[in-house]
């Protein structure tokens, strides 16, 4: 834990001297960093020629996630339901299980697919260009559908668990599969970026008091307190509700503000723009790394899924400081998104 914390000191007085896929809130403020960088700018006329009225950059980031539909989110529009039916596998865009030890991403890494979140993007900034061929779109996505995509899947991918995922032996602890088959549910199992590592909610609670400013958060009218929380979940939007207070703001745009007002250094991609997503691939690793450590697995557990199948899922425990370091980090993430967001667009249109 000390390594993490000591990390996330660095890069929090980094971004404060020269200076959080994310739940609904996340993307929002990668939006509204994105939207305040590029006003005035070429690239915001192009964003609202292909805008419907109401929509802001801000608005669109969650696109993609409602376009999923169920709980939490309204009844997809006729739109989103059209994408989804041309792209049946458009749940998978989203993530790449890559394991976290790993340093980089490659095509056909284990973990990785051909509809992957770096291979949808690359395709995606490619219809923004202009490139409209089948071997540069094979999905067919539409400008206006791949600027949603790209507003939404830059902020994914700079979540930590969207790219770095762990793979559990059968005996408990943290292995790297050399090959697809290794990942047998028996011998190894797979977490699914974090969704099968479990938290027990009501310990993580009581760890954010006094580790975090200000109570744990309330209850939602209609919302329900699970016994126990994935991985994954902590840090789509846990980790965004503490980074936010932990910077004394309320709202995404808040937050894009107060970020944007601290002068961070961001470091920018270089090369074609196609090849920043295996970038971006590469640094979520790094804080993927970060991400898994200070937590210890425990017991695994079989469960029945709504489909009829058997998923194992494991207790995690996190150290118990784990809030303060992994909101700093959370924090660093969701303004490099929203920096290389706004970088990508005014780099497309100059």
């Amino acid at each position: 834990m000390k390594k993490l914390a000591c990390v996330l000191a660095l890069s929090s007085a980094f971004l404060s001297q020269g200076a959080l896929a994310w739940g609904g809130d996340g993307h929002r403020a990668v939006g509204a960093i994105a939207e305040k960088l590029i006003k005035g700018s070429n690239a915001e006329k192009q964003i609202a020629a292909l805008l419907l009225p109401g929509e802001t950059l801000e608005s669109i980031t969650n696109w993609a996630d409602s376009a999923k539909g169920g709980v939490g989110y309204a009844p997809a529009t006729e739109e989103q339901l059209g994408y989804t039916t041309v792209n049946p596998r458009h749940q998978e865009y989203h993530y790449a299980n890559v394991p976290f030890q790993l340093e980089h991403y490659h095509d056909g890494v284990v973990g990785g697919s051909d509809v992957d979140i770096v291979q949808t993007l690359k395709q995606a900034i490619a219809v923004l260009q202009g490139k409209g061929d089948l071997v540069s779109n094979p999905h067919g996505f539409t400008k206006r559908q791949a600027l949603l995509l790209v507003a939404h899947m830059v902020g994914d991918i700079h979540q930590p668990l969207h790219m770095g995922a762990a793979y559990v032996s059968a005996d408990g602890k943290f292995v790297v599969p050399g090959k697809k088959a290794e990942i047998d549910a028996i011998n190894m199992f797979e977490s699914r970026g974090g969704n099968n590592l479990m938290l027990d909610d009501a310990k993580l609670d009581t760890m954010s008091k006094g580790l975090i400013e200000g109570e744990a958060r309330a209850l939602q009218p209609g919302e329900k307190k699970w016994p126990s929380k994935p991985f994954h979940s902590y840090w789509d939007s846990t980790v965004v509700d503490y980074a936010m207070r932990r910077s004394s703001t309320r709202s995404p745009a808040d937050f894009a503000q107060k970020m944007i007002d601290g002068k961070p250094l961001v470091t920018m991609n270089t090369g074609p723009v196609t090849s920043w997503p295996y970038q971006w691939a590469d640094d979520a690793l790094v804080a993927a790394k970060l991400a898994h450590t200070d937590v210890t697995l425990g017991k695994r557990d079989a469960r029945v899924s709504s489909k009829g199948e058997t998923v194992y899922t494991f207790a995690l425990e996190m150290g118990p400081n784990y809030p303060v370091p992994s909101s700093a980090l959370a924090r660093t993430q969701l303004v490099k998104g929203g920096y290389h967001l706004a970088q990508l667009l005014q780099t497309i249109w100059p």
